[in-house]
């Protein structure tokens, strides 16, 4: 079973060719690696045309730049300056049987004077009839060392129109240090720029952002908002380049709200969309030009609110065509957007893949989500909500294990990660996995959570740990009090900020939680703080982070000695999100201190352990730790 769950999603990436005869898929290979899949529109005839191996790169996803022409991304981490860890993109273009392979990102040298981690991004598939593309570059310096040579001085984030079958390219923007990120009209013309106010590309970053758009009349930049701290400026998202409007996130009653914005000089500013109790999380768009067709919001899960009305009757439509599998997106579309790749899946249903040809109706599943899983009876995720300490209300979900009444169970607590993020209602394999192993999962909401707005943000789930930790343990004593949770037999597990909830939850109630597992959890606020001082975001981190008694209070692993629960911890030594020496810093406290503690490293692995042989392992070392520590038979 841990080996059925632990395998990675089929489908990492999914998009359809320009004519809409092809699909390109990007799938997960042994180990590591990842494999680039065309298959017939029907899903016919699908050959592996393209493979990265994953070390260090591995494949994210895929874009048509014509009928017979495939772009990828592909990503991974090394090692750049002083031993420091970074992550790296590159960007590769090849044919529909893998040949004619070219780089198409800047040319790397040797005569550069810095180090290019992410070489290029697209940003306007154009029309994919002639192979070209609109994409940001990375421009490096170059000195050479012969004298004969010239210096080539452009530096930082420019624009070019690149051919993806000879990687060469003719300037649109000149490259800017100050450039961070550029946003097309959808027609091949750059709209918005956004630029960090320390100096863009190679220097430290601030997290304040000057935003600039220019009219459709000339190409002089304009001041579109300042956004820093502290500030509620227009966050632009996208461009609709026929209407001459920017779609921009901003917070009204203390949420985010969507508005359309006049590009035409006059900056007027009109409400799209806004929700009363949740956040608006972005746009959805569809089709080459990326044409914006609604607003996406997650209340108790994740809606839709489109504004193209032939979509929104496609998926009300499609809502009583495939009953049960409420979660419908889609995903990728033709260039005439006549052929259409789809979505759909529910909280017990991993999910479905489907080809639909508007013109004569007919769908056709290409691919399961997880086909590992075809056949398995998942559990009901349901919305539910408890009272913290203080009288507020927390929301969260609870799974239950099939075939139960629901009372007197084993139960894990599963905070999310982030701080500053949130789960959904959906497929979630952690939580299914131990469902279908006879425990009872709550995924609470914690105050600290994104999503639903600042009050509930409060100053993040660090700077208030208190409160958050607070939601969390008050969740376990809910499930408690109402008779679901054996008192004895509850567990806390976590991932990243998730895992440092964990561990601090042991230090605030060690005797609630009878087992902890944090996986690639941050354990010392202040080492938190000092491994980003390699990094351009380091002012970023220890604003977020702060200073102050709490610093200390809120670091597990200068308080190994309160914890009781035996604690297993997992990490990826190549983790440039949170480093394993905060795990093995944990480890080495808990042993000073006489705790019992486990840590599983993984080599050559970095954040999300993306590795099914890898996550199978885990999850049965998770498995076999509990049912001892919580004294459960073995099902």
């Amino acid at each position: 079973m841990a080996r059925r769950f632990g395998a990675l999603d089929f489908v990492i990436d999914v998009s359809l060719s320009p004519d809409g005869k092809h699909v390109a898929y990007v799938v997960p290979g042994s180990g590591q690696s990842t494999v680039v899949m065309v298959s017939g529109a029907d899903g016919s005839d699908a050959k592996p045309i393209a493979r990265a191996g994953g070390d260090p790169l591995r494949l994210e996803g895929c874009g048509w730049s014509a009928n017979d022409r495939v772009v990828c991304k592909e990503y991974g981490v090394a090692l750049a300056y002083n031993q420091t860890k970074a992550a790296f993109t590159r960007t590769v273009a090849f044919d529909l049987d893998g040949g004619h392979v070219q780089s198409i990102g800047r040319r790397i040298t040797h005569d550069e004077t810095r180090i290019s981690q992410f070489d290029g991004n697209v940003i306007d598939w154009l029309s994919g009839t002639d192979g070209i593309v609109l994409m940001t570059r990375d421009y490096v310096p170059e000195h050479p060392s012969n004298i004969a040579s010239s210096w080539n001085e452009l530096d930082g984030v420019g624009v070019d129109l690149v051919d993806t079958r000879t990687g060469r390219g003719k300037t649109v923007e000149t490259p800017s240090r100050s450039a961070d990120q550029y946003i097309s009209d959808g027609r091949g013309v750059v709209r918005i720029m956004s630029s960090d106010q320390g100096g863009g590309a190679s220097s430290e970053l601030t997290g304040t952002t000057i935003y600039y758009y220019r009219t459709d009349k000339d190409r002089n930049w304009r001041r579109f908002s300042h956004d820093g701290p502290g500030e509620n400026a227009l966050r632009p998202i996208a461009v609709d380049g026929q209407a001459n409007v920017a779609y921009a996130l901003q917070s009204l009653d203390g949420r985010d709200a969507l508005y359309r914005v006049a590009l035409d000089g006059t900056m007027k500013a009109e409400l799209v969309y806004a929700n009363p109790t949740v956040d608006i999380s972005g746009v959805v768009s569809i089709g080459r030009g990326g044409r914006v067709i609604g607003a996406s919001y997650v209340t108790d899960r994740r809606q839709i609110e489109y504004f193209d009305p032939a979509y929104r009757s496609l998926a009300t439509a499609l809502t009583k065509v495939l009953p049960g599998l409420p979660l419908i997106y889609f995903l990728s579309a033709s260039a005439d957007e006549k052929q259409l790749l789809i979505f759909a899946g529910s909280d017990a249903d991993p999910g479905h893949y489907f080809y639909f040809d508007r013109t004569d109706r007919h769908l056709n599943q290409l691919t399961l989500a997880r086909p590992d899983l075809d056949g398995v009876t998942l559990a009901t995720q349901h919305s539910v909500s408890y009272p913290a300490s203080d009288g507020k209300t927390v929301p969260a979900y609870l799974t239950r294990p099939p075939g139960t009444d629901g009372k007197h169970l084993p139960v894990i607590i599963m905070p999310h990660g982030g701080p500053a993020s949130r789960d959904e209602w959906g497929f979630d394999w952690l939580a299914q996995y131990f469902a279908l192993r006879g425990f009872a999962v709550l995924q609470p909401e914690f105050r600290g959570s994104s999503g639903y707005g600042d009050a509930w943000y409060v100053s993040n789930g660090f700077k208030s740990w208190k409160t958050a930790i607070g939601d969390i343990t008050d969740g376990a004593r809910w499930l408690i009090k109402d008779g679901i949770a054996d008192p004895d037999r509850v567990a806390i597990l976590g991932w990243s900020y998730g895992g440092y909830a964990a561990l601090q939850s042991a230090v605030t109630d060690p005797k609630l939680f009878k087992a902890i597992v944090a996986i690639a959890p941050v354990t010392d606020l202040n080492m938190y703080k000092d491994e980003a001082q390699n990094y351009t975001n380091a002012r970023i981190v220890d604003r977020f982070i702060g200073a102050g008694p709490y610093v200390n209070e809120g670091s597990p692993a200068r308080h190994a000695d309160r914890m009781e629960a035996p604690i297993l911890l997992f990490h990826g030594d190549q983790d440039i999100n949170v480093n394993i020496a905060e795990s093995q810093t944990m480890d080495r406290a808990l042993r000073a201190a006489h705790k019992r503690s486990e840590l599983v490293t993984f080599k050559g692995l970095d954040h999300q352990l993306d590795d099914g042989d890898a996550r199978a392992e885990m999850l049965a070392k998770i498995d076999a730790f509990l049912r001892e520590a919580l004294k459960l038979p073995t099902p």
